[in-house]
């Protein structure tokens, strides 16, 4: 008799970060719009960041509020935390008044364990580790989960959230950059699977992850995508799963606050594409988290989605099928670079122990040159902070290795660019035609990126982007 194919139940884990929220909760009516949406045809496990809010008179994440008032706390000085409550007293308002008290009761009992880390700190002095991850989790992801669960079933949702107890993002003792282990992660994954078969919603805090010890620990930031996909990867086996990320809009054809012209929607990309992307500037989404979908092998579909008009998408694939279109996806920047020359040799070993040690990807090699017979590699690091704080560590590998600062990149990618005629040599005429020195060109087919360094100085950055983005709709391709 011959098999019959279980058809999987469909799964959208669904990112709504600190924009999509809004200041205090003020776009959360939009979110529940959106959840019930989704629910039509899937489960929905929602993923939520701190909120924002209003602080010393500026917009503000939670999370920056909540890193001050630690840093504060570790100089022995002990802040009011009545800035981490207000966005929350703002959002039960949305709360069914049945469930309100219930709110007020779990918004008190979090901010109850934030005071008592407050004290800690004061008294060890020391605002890192285990303390940084649990001011952060209880002031911020953890309790919007707790939070948005009330709202979520104020919409007459049956919803639930995913406890801390039973926390199935399992991570290393790198408490404050944690890295997800994923077979950690599946054994514990039960209880949650269970709360999921028994609701259409889930909510659950990005960003936090929990050791073996049951430790807390954080990722870096921007890590609640990382939440969104490591779950991806755990339900993947189990229900046909895609991730959404709900944003102010879908993915364009460049920074639309740097580029005012000619923009176009880009409705296709490759994981490839969407993690290069991400590296070099575009506030896609997190690249590690597509680095853990690949190294999982886990192949599945993530939707950028532009949260006030959803049916305006932007489809990320391991392999798309959709191959027309312009071959230049997006061009995009970052500033604050580095540049590291040091021997070939040692570079190896510096490369084995970023991966091994740090797990720490974030750098791209350039071509290589050689003086007195000795060939060196040179190294773009996309974050010169991260080199600043990690000096004697990198010079340890070569003390004689030289480490340049204040550089900016400008990259245009694509996996078809080898369609352009001449793309490279047309977009670097475009930023010498707009006054910018380029200190270093790196153009690869096989990496479906060009690279063009030049100097971090003033605007040269967005002068560039722009410059090249304009030459985009004039490039004749195959």
């Amino acid at each position: 008799m011959a098999s019959v194919n279980k058809v999987l139940t469909k799964l959208v884990v669904s990112k709504f970060g600190g924009s999509a929220v809004g200041v205090d909760g003020v776009l959360i009516p939009t979110i529940i719009k959106r959840i019930n949406e989704l629910k039509k045809d899937s489960k929905v496990i929602a993923v939520f960041s701190a909120p924002l809010t209003v602080y010393n008179g500026k917009q503000r994440s939670l999370t920056d509020i909540a890193l001050e008032i630690g840093r504060n706390a570790e100089k022995g000085e002990r802040t009011d935390i009545m800035a981490v409550k207000k966005p929350y007293q703002k959002i039960v308002e949305m709360v069914d008044k049945k469930l309100q008290d219930k709110c007020n009761a779990t918004i008190n009992s979090f901010l109850d364990k934030v005071e008592s880390v407050l004290s800690e700190i004061i008294q060890k002095r020391e605002f890192a580790n285990e303390n940084r991850a649990r001011l952060l989790a209880y002031s911020g992801e953890i309790l919007m989960s707790h939070v948005m669960n009330y709202v979520i079933q104020s919409s007459e949702i049956k919803s639930n959230v995913i406890p801390f107890d039973t926390w199935p993002i399992i991570t290393d003792n790198n408490l404050e950059s944690a890295n997800f282990l994923a077979r950690e992660s599946a054994e514990r994954l039960g209880d949650t699977e269970k709360l999921l078969e028994q609701n259409d919603v889930l909510s659950i805090g990005g960003f936090i992850g929990k050791t073996v010890d049951g430790l807390e620990t954080t990722y870096e930031r921007g890590g609640s995508d990382r939440t969104a996909a490591d779950l991806g990867i755990l339900f993947s086996k189990k229900y046909d799963t895609r991730i959404d990320f709900e944003k102010d809009s879908a993915v364009l054809s460049a920074d639309p606050r740097v580029v005012k012209e000619e923009l176009e929607s880009i409705t296709s990309l490759s994981y490839n594409e969407a993690r290069i992307a991400g590296m070099f500037g575009m506030k896609i989404l997190d690249p590690i988290a597509i680095k853990e979908i690949v190294e999982n092998g886990v192949d599945m579909p993530i939707i950028i989605t532009d949260m006030g008009k959803p049916e305006k998408i932007t489809k990320i694939e391991r392999s798309p099928g959709q191959k027309n279109g312009h071959p230049l996806k997006i061009v995009t920047g970052k500033k604050n670079c580095a540049i590291v020359r040091i021997e070939k040799e040692s570079a190896e070993r510096l490369f084995n122990s970023l991966d091994k040690d740090r797990r720490y990807s974030e750098f791209v090699v350039l071509s290589p040159f050689t003086r007195d017979d000795i060939e060196f590699t040179r190294i773009l690091f996309l974050d010169g902070d991260y080199v600043k704080r990690n000096e004697r560590y990198i010079l340890g590998f070569d003390s004689l290795a030289s480490i340049t600062y204040n550089r900016g990149v400008i990259t245009l990618i694509g996996d078809e660019m080898w369609r352009v005629q001449q793309v490279a040599s047309k977009a670097s005429s475009r930023i010498g035609e707009a006054g910018l020195n380029i200190l270093n060109m790196d153009a690869q087919e096989e990496t479906s990126r060009i690279i063009i360094v030049t100097e971090d100085s003033g605007d040269n950055i967005e002068k560039a982007i722009r410059a090249v983005h304009a030459e985009r709709s004039k490039i004749k391709f195959v």
